[in-house]
């Protein structure tokens, strides 16, 4: 039903409206607990992510967040839930401007929309990568997976992930397409090929691991919200960005990891 040219066909993340003289993105996520967030996690922590996450998504728009609204599931451990949105939206000077609350039954989901204003036009796109574009990440994959597992030096970067906004305004006016990794390194640059109607060839050994024993694992695992991008190859990312690979025309093949041709998604990360 979604077919008002502001949701992009579905092939993005957000929702881009003109209204006047200016571009606003939106976008909503949710959470459900024992999906996204275990059952004795750290209220203060899910409440941190609820907010990240979107926020991640503004961040590959280039988008200055304006705020939030959230839907809450009342239950146990109501003031920790509290003491981290109070932190996440201090963190990242974003106002709370409204929502809704209800109680329910059994395991809690949580959804928040955040809405930013476009610092570019045009706002960029997961559908638009070029022949010859140079294939980026930011930072480095897997660190939410070691997080995940109760890795001391990445535990953060699961529990509480940080949002590339000001990396994501830096890049708006350079890129040709870009999105935030949320579902796996692999998933989400066959859904950005398969986007631009494009084949993506990487090149697995450039690709930045937090444990390269893993890399596979490393490069399939979700929620570490770097961003991932393409760029015209006469030009350098504004920000540290590693350059994994090249866009080539597409052929049958939508992935290439050296040289192997990926036309199905199933493995390649998380799918809902």
């Amino acid at each position: 039903m979604a077919t008002h040219p502001a949701a992009r066909a579905l092939n993005d993340d957000c929702a881009v409206v003109d209204l006047g003289g200016e571009t606003l993105i939106l976008t909503h996520d949710m959470m459900a607990e024992g999906t996204h967030f275990r059952t004795d996690a750290d209220l203060a922590d899910v409440a941190w992510k609820l907010v990240a996450v979107n926020l991640s998504d503004l961040a590959a728009k280039g988008a200055e967040p304006v705020g939030v609204l959230l839907g809450y599931s009342l239950g146990e451990d109501d003031d920790r839930f509290l003491a981290g949105l109070h932190e996440v939206l201090a963190a990242y000077d974003v106002p709370l401007l409204g929502g809704d609350t209800i109680r329910s039954q059994g395991s809690r989901t949580m959804g928040l929309t955040a809405i930013g204003r476009a610092t570019h036009t045009p706002v960029p796109d997961r559908r638009g990568a070029q022949t010859g574009d140079g294939i980026y990440v930011t930072g480095m994959l897997g660190r939410a997976m070691l997080g995940y597992e109760g890795d001391p030096d990445h535990v953060d970067a699961y529990n509480r992930p940080t949002p590339l906004i000001s990396e994501g305004r830096a890049l708006a006016p350079l890129v040709s397409a870009m999105m935030d990794v949320s579902d796996g390194l692999l998933i989400d640059a066959f859904r950005m090929a398969r986007a631009s109607s494009q084949s993506f060839e990487l090149d697995q050994a450039e690709i930045p691991v937090a444990d390269p024993i893993r890399r596979d694992e490393c490069m399939r695992w979700g929620d570490d919200y770097q961003l991932l991008l393409t760029i015209p190859d006469d030009l350098t990312p504004a920000v540290p960005a590693t350059r994994i690979g090249t866009v080539r025309d597409r052929s049958e093949a939508v992935l290439l990891l050296n040289g192997c041709k990926i036309i199905d998604p199933a493995g390649l990360g998380y799918q809902h």
